[in-house]
């Protein structure tokens, strides 16, 4: 595990949030345990020494579960009331993951997002399923300036219990308010009715769109140009769980600093490898 960043270590500047449902996952039907974007948003930000705000909620009925967990994150977590908890059941094959919906999480609301510190402006908001965040909370996030990034789950994952099912049947308002979106290749796909390309990538208008193929990169299309980005060392033979969430919060940070769409992600690609390695030598 790498290091932790101590408090006087982690710099300060500009504010990054990160906002999502934490879940309730079974893996190859084992016990419950936290999952979600928040727990490898916590992850990320410790590994890049980097200050950071994670919002999320859960149901009263978690928090048994959910408490320690994040009290042991190292990053300041603001925990909102909600009716529901998500919960995913998943299944793994190599890189390939099969999922389960066994409940799902309760929408954030615009009033919600009065809970992020005032000093955040780039904000990664991290569905599960296309009911977590409404046209009108995003309209909310993006408020005074703020650049919001978007993960493509929550465009394409249908709000229902039983085998996890994608479509394309999303509200175009939902992409109103943001400055990228990522979607994974299967996702891409969904949202293209195809083949993913610059055309699609352009008839959706959204500044920055990053398309993730686990081991083979991404394509960042931004400023009317496609650009593959390899994967800064493939990592094979370890649960890739959160790779994708890692990859977006590393990216945010280093779009917040001021870099470019593609070194953003070479920069990313690099974080997420070597988080990998760490959690292939602590399974090991």
């Amino acid at each position: 595990m790498p290091d932790r960043a101590t408090p006087s270590t982690l710099r300060t500047v500009p504010r990054l949030a990160v906002i999502g449902n934490i879940a309730r996952d079974r893996v190859d039907d084992g016990p419950f345990r936290p999952g979600g974007c928040p727990s490898f948003a916590a992850l990320t930000l410790r590994t890049l020494g980097r200050k950071g705000q994670i919002l999320t909620h859960f149901a009263e009925a978690d928090r048994s579960l959910f408490e320690p967990f994040l009290a042991g994150l190292g990053v300041p977590v603001t925990v909102l009331p909600a009716r529901s908890t998500s919960g995913f059941g998943l299944r793994y094959d190599g890189e390939q993951r099969t999922m389960e919906v066994e409940a799902t999480g309760e929408p954030w609301t615009p009033e919600d997002v009065g809970a992020l510190d005032a000093a955040v402006e780039w904000a990664h908001v991290a569905p599960l399923l296309r009911s977590d965040f409404p046209p009108e909370t995003l309209a909310a996030l993006a408020a005074a300036g703020r650049r919001v990034s978007f993960d493509g789950q929550g465009l394409v994952r249908v709000p229902h219990t039983g085998p996890m099912t994608l479509d394309a049947a999303f509200d175009p308002a939902l992409l109103h308010h943001l400055t990228v979106l990522k979607l994974a290749e299967e996702e891409a796909s969904v949202v293209a009715g195809g083949t993913f390309d610059q055309r699609a990538a352009t008839a959706l208008g959204v500044p920055e769109i990053l398309v993730t193929f686990g081991s083979a990169g991404s394509v960042v299309y931004a400023d009317e140009r496609a650009e593959h980005v390899p994967a800064a060392r493939p990592v094979l033979g370890v649960q890739t769980t959160g790779a994708g969430d890692i990859f977006m919060v590393a990216y945010i940070a280093a779009r917040s600093d001021g870099e470019r769409p593609v070194a953003a992600a070479v920069s990313a690609s690099e974080v997420v490898a070597r988080i990998l390695e760490e959690r292939k030598r602590t399974e090991g």
